[in-house]
Order: C-alpha cells, then structure tokens, then sequence
C-alpha cells in the first residue's frame, strides 16, 4: 500500500504531467495554423411584414403587407483561429423606399462540423446602415441608423479550399425619414424599424 504523502505525490506529478501535454498541444495547434484573409460573399432576400396607416381613413385604420427586398453582402476579414473570423461586413439592402449600405464589425465562429466537411457556423453583424447611395425625391430626406443581424448558416466545404454557404439570419434596421411638410405642419418626420429574415447563399474563400 501507497502511503497517502506518496499518492498525493503521484497525483501532484500526473496533473503537472497534463498541464504540460495540454499546454504542448495548444502550442502545436497554434503554430501549425497561421491567421489569414478570408472573404464570405452572398446573394439573397429580405423577408418582412410592415404595418402603415391608411391615408385620410376616419377612424385611423392601418393596413398590413408582406414585404421582399434584395439584399447583397460581403465579408471581409481575417481567420484569427480556426474555427473563429472577424473582419469587416458590408453590403446593399434594397427596401421599398430606401436604399441603405451596412457598415459593420462581423464575426464569423464554426460552431460544428460533420465528417461529409459541412460546418455549422454562428454569424454576428452590429454596425450602421448608412443612405450615401439613397437618392430622396424632392422634399424628402431620408438617414440610416444602427443595425444588428444574428444568424445560423451552412458551409458545404469544396475540395479547392472554399465552401458554399447558406444562411438565415435576423436584421433589426434603423432609419428616419423627413417628409414635406402639410399646410399648418412645424416639422414632419418617421422612425422606421426594419425588421427582416434574412435567406442568403453566397461563397467562401
């Protein structure tokens, strides 16, 4: 029989023993892999519903419609570890009545990964859509704001190294809009929230 100073030696010795393997095994990995650019570029549309008053209706009465605009993005930003990127995310949303250019910080984490190559990835975009491509009518004035956008996606890895994706994200958008003003009116002006499912494909590479 081991005396009780000799197994707590031992236990000592063994958890030392499995720092150091850990240790050695995280410095392998990372000088094995070396940071590089990666780029994820989509295509895709967004899915909403939008609530408006009717116009000159006594009582005041609203009226609900489905909404589908075009949306492109593209990100662009640096493979940090190998299952993690962040970078840069831009792009064009194409909503009814204005044409807003995201500005974000993104990253991009692969959250699984099957044996058939296909990983699932966790997406995160906060940043400001901007309206420096919009064109207003006369009399009108319309400002971005800030925006968010969570999302799940797919990649389906290519034996050249890139991957197809697909996505499906939430966007929560922020705009104004300064409208003419009617007879008696002071200012005239309406906070808009687009809230939008994002359906996306797109490459990697």
């Amino acid at each position: 029989m081991l005396e009780a100073s000799k197994i707590n030696s031992l236990k000592k010795w063994c958890s030392v023993l499995i720092l150091i393997c850990t240790l050695a095994c995280t410095l392998t990995t990372s000088a094995q892999f070396k940071p590089h650019y990666v780029n994820m570029t989509e295509v895709g549309g967004l899915f909403g519903r939008v609530v408006y008053d009717i116009p000159w209706s006594v009582p005041i009465q609203q009226q609900v419609q489905n909404r589908l605009s075009l949306t492109l993005q593209t990100f662009n930003g640096v493979q940090l570890k190998p299952r993690m990127a962040v970078g840069l995310t831009t792009g064009l949303d194409w909503y009814q009545s204005a044409l807003l250019m995201p500005v974000a910080a993104g990253i991009r984490y692969d959250l699984a990964k099957s044996k058939n190559n296909v990983t699932l990835l966790g997406m995160l975009d906060a940043g400001y859509g901007f309206q420096w491509l919009h064109a207003d009518a006369t009399g009108y004035k319309t400002d971005g704001g800030m925006m968010i956008s969570p999302g799940l996606g797919l990649k389906f890895g290519l034996k050249s190294g890139s991957a197809l994706v697909l996505s499906l994200s939430y966007k929560r958008q922020h705009a104004k809009s300064t409208e003419p003003l009617g007879w008696g009116e002071i200012e005239k002006w309406e906070n808009r929230v687009y809230n939008r499912m994002a359906v996306r494909f797109g490459f990697v590479f």
